[in-house]
C-alpha cells in the first residue's frame, strides 16, 4: 500500500474540503464540443471549403453568419480528403486503382476550416486555443480578428497555444482556420515507400483543436518521474514537476496541491504578472512521495501494467483556478550495450527482448477508436510487446493510453521521410534534409512538443530521433538540450541504423534488412545482415498476402487471376512494387497455384513459416539478440505487403505465426542447427517440465519420438535436444513439438513442415533489402497428401465466444486448417477475431479444442457461423 502523511494544519483541512466540494467544468456544454474538466474539445460542427470556392476572407468568415450551403460538414481532427470521403464525395477509394482518380489539383490550394461554439461563464476567466496538429501552415481568425499567421503557425508536429482571452465572447464565437498544404521540402507527414501518397498530402487539422479555460493561474505540463529500488522493488521515489503560469497583470499568490491515491501534498506559489515558473515536489522535501511497496508498471509477460493518477490543483483566493489530472506508471527504463556491442533495453532493471511491429496510421489519418483498440488487442494477442511508431505519432493519445493499460511498449520517433530527397522533396546530405538553423529550430521544437505531450505514458521506453540517418550534430545537440530539460528519464536512440554519432557514440542497433521474402533459415544462419543478433529495428520476410476475402475487397473481379498490375498497385513502392520475389519462392517451394483461391490459402502457409522463424530465432538467441521490429505490424490501406493483419483487420498466417513464436513459454525448432530449444520470457524459473518431440513422414508415419525432462531458467533460452539426422525419410516430413508442465498441462506446441532439400541462401548476392536463394526447399509433396475428413463442431456462447472442437479420426495428418467465424447471412468474416490458435494441424487420431472471441456487435444482427478449410481437408 502507498504510504502517506496526514496534513494537520487547519488551512490544509479547509483546502481539501474545498477540493472535494468543488466541480470545475465549463458550464452549459453545447453540441459543438465535449468537456474534459477545464477543456472544451472543438470536435463537431465544423465545415470546410476550398479557398477557390469562396471569395470571403478570414475576417468575414469568422465575424458573421454566412451562407454555408457550399461548405462540407466535418469533424475535427480530419484531413481534407478524410472529410470528403466521410461525406461520400469519393467512394470506395481503396478498390482497384480508384485512389488515382481523385483530383490532386484541388489540394494544391489552401482550405478553410470553420466552426462556431458558445460559452456562458464568468468573464474573468482566461482562455487559450490549443492546436495539437496542423498540416502544414495556418492563418487563424477568431471573431473577426486574425490571431495567428501562417508565417508562425508552421509544422505538422508543433503544438500551438494561443491566448484568446481578449477576443473570446461569452455567447457565440466563430473560429476560422485557413490551412495551407505542405510543399516539397516541408517536414510533413509521409508514408515513404509503404503505400501510395494520399492525394491531399494529409493537409488539414489532423489533430484536435481545444479551448482551455483557467483562472489567473494555469497548470501546464505536469510530469511524474519515478526512481525504483531495482534490488527489492519494495521502494520507489516520485518527483513531480509542473509549470504554472500567471495570466493576469497582477502578482498572484496561491497554492498548488497534489493527490495520488491517499497521498496529499501542497506548496505555496507566488507569481509576478505573466510569469511562468516550474514547481517541483521532490521526495527529499516531500517524504510522502517515498512509496513503500509500489505497484510497478511492467510490459506483458513480465508483470502487470499498474497505473496511478496524479491530480494537481491550483488555488487562488480559496477558489480553484486550474486543475490537471495525469495518469502515470511507476517504472524505470534504461538501455545497455551487451558484450557483443548490441544495444538492448531494460525495464525496472530487467532485460527485455523487444519483439514488435511497425505501426502506421490510416492513409487519411482517420482515427477510428474501435479499430485502434482492436489493433492494440491484436498486438497483445500475438504476444508482441512493442509497437514502433516511425513518423506516425497518432491523432490523439488514445493509442498511448491503450498501450499503458495493456502493457505494451511504444517506440515513437521520426521517419526517414525527412532523410531522402525523393520523399522530402529537396536535396539532402549524409544527415538528411534538416539543414538550416530555422529548420533545426522547427524540428527540435516539434520533438519538444511531442515529448511534453506524451512523456507521462509509461509505455514509451525510448525516443527515436533518427531513422536511416543520424541527426546533424547541431540538431542532435539541440534535441539533447531539450530532452535534458523535459525528459531525462528515457534513453534516446539517434538512429535506427548502425551508425556512430560524434556526440553520443554508436547507435549499436542495426537496419540491414531484409524487407523482401527470405526463407525461414535466414534468421538463424545469417551472421552479417538482418539475422537474429543485436537489435534489428525494422525487418521482415516481405509480403504477406491476406486471405481471399480481403483480396476480393481490393482487387476487381476481372483482375483476381492471374496476378497483375492491380495486385502490384496494392503492394509497396519502389523496390517493393511487385510480388515477384515472393512468387518465385512460393512457386518453387509449394508449386504454382492454379487459381486465386488456391494461392490465397497456400500463401498463408508461406506467410506462417516465414514469420514464425523470424520471431523464434530472436527468442532462441536472446540476449545476443536484443530486439526485432517486424516491418510492419499493420497497413495504412488494403495491400499485400508488410502486415500481420490487414486494413480490414483480417489476420493472415503471419499473425498466428507471431502468436505461436512469441509465446512467453515456448518450444522451438532451430532452422540453423536443426535442434530443439526452449524460451522463457517470464521473470521466474520453471521446473520439472517435459518436452515431447515427434517426427512424421509424409505418409503420417511416426519415425522418431523422444521425451525430454527439463528446467527453464528465468528470462532465458536454452538448447534442450540435439535432433538426430534422419535417413531415408520422405522429401517432406513433419516435426511436432509439445511442452508440458509438471501436471501434464500443455504450455506450448509447435508444428513444422520440413524438407530434405534445404533452402540455400545466396549471401554473396545480398542487397540492402534482400538476400536471394541459390535453391529452395521442396514442399510440393504436400500437394499429394491424402484427403481426410475431420469432425468439426462449434458451440457459440454468449458475449461473443466460440468453442470449436476439431477431431481427426483418420490415420493421416490433417494439415494446415484455417478457422473462421462469419455472419451467416452475408458470409463475411466477423472482425476483429481472437483465436487461441489458427492454421492448425491434427495428427492422426488427435482431437483439439480451440476458443475464439469476437464482439457480438460486429455481427450486425446476424447469426454467427463457423467455417473452416484445410490443405487436405474434405468438406461436405
Amino acid at each position: 500500500m502507498l504510504t502517506y502523511k496526514i496534513i494537520h494544519s487547519m488551512r490544509s483541512i479547509l483546502l481539501m474540503t474545498l477540493l472535494l466540494s468543488m466541480a470545475f467544468f465549463l458550464s452549459n456544454c453545447t453540441k459543438t464540443g465535449k468537456h474534459e474538466r477545464n477543456i472544451m474539445n472543438l470536435e463537431n460542427s465544423w465545415q470546410i471549403i476550398n479557398t477557390v470556392d469562396t471569395a470571403l476572407d478570414g475576417q468575414e468568415i469568422s465575424s458573421s453568419d454566412i451562407n454555408l450551403d457550399a461548405w462540407i460538414p466535418a469533424s475535427v481532427p480530419t484531413t481534407v480528403l478524410g472529410a470528403l470521403v466521410e461525406n461520400d464525395v469519393y467512394q470506395d477509394i481503396y478498390y482497384g486503382k480508384n485512389l488515382e482518380i481523385i483530383d490532386k489539383i484541388q489540394f494544391q490550394t489552401p482550405w478553410w476550416y470553420r466552426t462556431e461554439f458558445s460559452l456562458k461563464d464568468e468573464s474573468t476567466s482566461n482562455y487559450r486555443l490549443i492546436f495539437e496538429g496542423i498540416n502544414y501552415r495556418a492563418d487563424i481568425w477568431l471573431n473577426g480578428q486574425k490571431i495567428a499567421s501562417s508565417d508562425s503557425m508552421i509544422g505538422s508536429f508543433r503544438i500551438y497555444e494561443l491566448d484568446v482571452t481578449k477576443v473570446i465572447r461569452q455567447d457565440k464565437n466563430i473560429l476560422a482556420v485557413k490551412v495551407h498544404p505542405p510543399q516539397p521540402g516541408d517536414f510533413t507527414i509521409g508514408f515513404v515507400d509503404w503505400n501510395p501518397r494520399p492525394p491531399d498530402s494529409n493537409m488539414g487539422l489532423w489533430r484536435g483543436v481545444k479551448l482551455k479555460k483557467s483562472g489567473a493561474i494555469s497548470i501546464n505540463h505536469p510530469f511524474v518521474q519515478s526512481k525504483v529500488n531495482l534490488n527489492t522493488f519494495e521502494e520507489a521515489e516520485l518527483t513531480i514537476t509542473a509549470e504554472v503560469h500567471n495570466h493576469s497583470t497582477e502578482k498572484v499568490t496561491g497554492i498548488l496541491s497534489g493527490k495520488i491515491d491517499r497521498i496529499q501534498f501542497q506548496q505555496d506559489i507566488e507569481l509576478n504578472p505573466q510569469e511562468q515558473k516550474q514547481i517541483v515536489f521532490s521526495p527529499e522535501e516531500y517524504p510522502e512521495l517515498k512509496i513503500d511497496n509500489p505497484k510497478l508498471w511492467w510490459p506483458i509477460h513480465l508483470g502487470e501494467p499498474n497505473l496511478y493518477s496524479l491530480q494537481l490543483t491550483a488555488i487562488v483566493d480559496e477558489a480553484v483556478s486550474d486543475r490537471q489530472e495525469t495518469r502515470f506508471g511507476i517504472r524505470e527504463v534504461s538501455d545497455y550495450i551487451n558484450a557483443e556491442g548490441h544495444r538492448g533495453y531494460k525495464v525496472n532493471g530487467k532485460p527485455v527482448l523487444i519483439r514488435g511491429g511497425g505501426w502506421v496510421d490510416d492513409l487519411l489519418l482517420i482515427e477510428d477508436k474501435d479499430k485502434i483498440k482492436a489493433q492494440v488487442l491484436y498486438t497483445k494477442h500475438m504476444n508482441l510487446n512493442t509497437i514502433r511508431l516511425e513518423g506516425f505519432w497518432g491523432s490523439s493519445q488514445y493509442l498511448y493510453d491503450l498501450a499503458d493499460e495493456h502493457g505494451l511498449f511504444l517506440m515513437p520517433g521520426w521517419s526517414c521521410q525527412w532523410e531522402w530527397e525523393g520523399y522530402l522533396g529537396k536535396p539532402v546530405d549524409e544527415f538528411g534534409g534538416i539543414k538550416e538553423p530555422d529548420e533545426i529550430d522547427l524540428v527540435a521544437k516539434s520533438l519538444r512538443d511531442q515529448v511534453l505531450w506524451l512523456r507521462n505514458h509509461p509505455s514509451i521506453f525510448v525516443w527515436v530521433l533518427g531513422s536511416d540517418m543520424l541527426p546533424r550534430p547541431a540538431l542532435e545537440r539541440t534535441y539533447q538540450s531539450y530532452l535534458d530539460k523535459v525528459d531525462p528519464t528515457r534513453p534516446a536512440l539517434m538512429a535506427c541504423k548502425e551508425m556512430t554519432s560524434e556526440i553520443s557514440g554508436p547507435s549499436a542497433v542495426k537496419m540491414r534488412g531484409p524487407y523482401e521474402y527470405v526463407t525461414p533459415n535466414y534468421w538463424y544462419v545469417d551472421k552479417n545482415y538482418g539475422g537474429a543478433f543485436g537489435f534489428n529495428t525494422e525487418t521482415g520476410p516481405g509480403p504477406q498476402p491476406p486471405p481471399l476475402e480481403s483480396i476480393r475487397k481490393m482487387i476487381p473481379e476481372t483482375n483476381l487471376w492471374p496476378i497483375d498490375e492491380e495486385w502490384n498497385y496494392h503492394c509497396g513502392r519502389n523496390q517493393f512494387n511487385t510480388l515477384d520475389n515472393y512468387l518465385d519462392a512460393f512457386n518453387q517451394r509449394y508449386g504454382k497455384a492454379g487459381n486465386v483461391e488456391e494461392f490465397a490459402f497456400k500463401a498463408q502457409a508461406a506467410n506462417y513459416e516465414a514469420m514464425r522463424a523470424m520471431f523464434e530465432a530472436f527468442g532462441v538467441n536472446k540476449y545476443n539478440a536484443t530486439g526485432v521490429i517486424q516491418w510492419m505490424l499493420n497497413s495504412a490501406w488494403p495491400e499485400m505487403y508488410w502486415q500481420l493483419y490487414d486494413w480490414y483487420l483480417m489476420p493472415n498466417g503471419a499473425f498466428y505465426a507471431a502468436r505461436a513464436a512469441c509465446r512467453p513459454v515456448h518450444i522451438a525448432y532451430n532452422y540453423g542447427d536443426g535442434n530443439i530449444y526452449t524460451v522463457n520470457d517470464h521473470l521466474n524459473s520453471m521446473k520439472d517440465l517435459q518436452a515431447e518431440i515427434r517426427i512424421l513422414d509424409s505418409n503420417s508415419k511416426i519415425i522418431f519420438t523422444e521425451s525430454v525432462q527439463l528446467d527453464m531458467e528465468a528470462n532465458a533460452s536454452q538448447k534442450i535436444f540435439d535432433l538426430p539426422r534422419l535417413n531415408n525419410v520422405t522429401t517432406v516430413y513433419f516435426l511436432d513439438l509439445r511442452l508440458k508442465d509438471v501436471n501434464g498441462n500443455l504450455l506450448s506446441n509447435n508444428f513444422y513442415w520440413l524438407s530434405t532439400k534445404p533452402d540455400v541462401l545466396d549471401f554473396e548476392d545480398t542487397r540492402w533489402f534482400w538476400t536471394p536463394n541459390k535453391s529452395f526447399a521442396d514442399f510440393t509433396e504436400l500437394n499429394q497428401l491424402p484427403q481426410v475428413e475431420i469432425k468439426a463442431e462449434c458451440n457459440f456462447k454468449d458475449k461473443g465466444q466460440a468453442i470449436v472442437t476439431l477431431a481427426n479420426p483418420t490415420e493421416s495428418l490433417a494439415f494446415f486448417i484455417e478457422l473462421g467465424i462469419i455472419g451467416k447471412e452475408d458470409g463475411q468474416s466477423i472482425l476483429p477475431i481472437f483465436w487461441d490458435d489458427n492454421y492448425v494441424s491434427l495428427l492422426p487420431g488427435e482431437t483439439r479444442q480451440i476458443h475464439a472471441r469476437f464482439n457480438k456487435e460486429d455481427l450486425n444482427g446476424q447469426t454467427p457461423d463457423f467455417t473452416y478449410q484445410g490443405w487436405n481437408i474434405k468438406k461436405d
